[in-house]
């Protein structure tokens, strides 16, 4: 079931109905079908400079609200990236039906790359923008004293009490402003309305919860245990400046490389986690590029 809401500045909204939950998507443009895929707090808006130039360079342009993000609904649910991905295999069923180029950022380059490896049928190739390792932190990945202060973090964040007052503290505009200060190289590009985009959901009832349940999920599969499985060609994006998803995660992209697999890889001097958002000309045109060369 779609319903169609009031339009938006540069695109209009519109509700999709999956497994009794409200997901919120957008479409523009005619031509091969993409599907922009946000990362952990964002949403559609996040893509607000990709989407129009995307359409007008000739391709039909999805962008999806995951469940417990943006405009779709906050389903008190164990989240996974498993989960997301179904999620995005039945949209492509309900929507789609045509090879689709998933384009992903930090997260939603993760479930990119796990879409188009475990459902390869639905696929013509992905891009991945400053692609996360996994949903959560693995314990190996963490050294002792981090892993037993991520361990204390995790247990107040699921406390029906503390969870609410941290979920609280973070979730200020100002505390939102100083992370992005911490992972966009330039600071220009944190904007109020960047802001907006980021606080507006966090005030949805049952977001806390949300909030809580992302954060104690398990990680999902790794980019190491997907890419011997890519059957498709892969363009990686990363901003070089980057401290949550450092550069040198680019690594196993290039060992893929190496052994065979069809992928790009394009260092962005300067920018942060989010270069779609930061460098949206210089991202563009990297992918309009490589689609036209695929």
């Amino acid at each position: 079931m779609t319903i169609t809401t009031e339009p938006s500045p540069t695109f209009a909204k519109q509700v999709w109905i999956w497994r009794d939950y409200k997901i919120q998507y957008t479409v523009m443009g005619v031509g091969q079908p993409l599907v922009l895929i946000h990362g952990f707090g964002a949403s559609i808006g996040h893509w607000r400079k990709n989407i129009p130039v995307l359409a007008d360079a000739g391709y039909r342009v999805f962008a999806v609200d995951l469940l417990g993000f943006g405009g779709s609904d906050k389903a008190a649910i164990n989240y996974s990236m498993e989960l997301w991905a179904e999620l995005l295999k039945d949209f492509w069923n309900a929507h789609i039906q045509e090879p689709t180029v998933f384009i992903g950022n930090s997260i939603g380059a993760l479930l990119s790359l796990m879409v188009i490896t475990e459902y390869p049928e639905i696929a013509a190739g992905g891009v991945l923008i400053n692609s996360a390792g996994g949903l959560s932190h693995r314990p190996h990945e963490l050294n002792p004293a981090l892993r037993v202060v991520m361990g204390t973090f995790n247990k107040l964040v699921a406390n029906p009490i503390t969870g609410k007052f941290v979920f609280n503290r973070i979730r200020q505009k100002s505390q939102i402003r100083r992370t992005l200060y911490q992972v966009y190289g330039d600071r220009n590009a944190v904007t109020d309305e960047l802001v907006d985009l980021l606080y507006t959901p966090s005030c949805d009832p049952g977001a806390q919860q949300v909030f809580a349940a992302i954060l104690t999920a398990p990680p999902g599969p790794s980019p190491e245990e997907l890419l011997p499985k890519l059957e498709w060609p892969l363009l990686v994006i990363w901003g070089a400046n980057d401290p949550w998803t450092p550069i040198t995660g680019a690594k196993i992209y290039e060992e893929a490389r190496e052994n065979g697999k069809d992928i790009k890889i394009v260092s962005i001097p300067g920018a942060g986690h989010c270069p779609h958002d930061e460098v949206p000309s210089v991202v563009n045109a990297e992918i309009v590029d490589w689609l036209r060369q695929k």
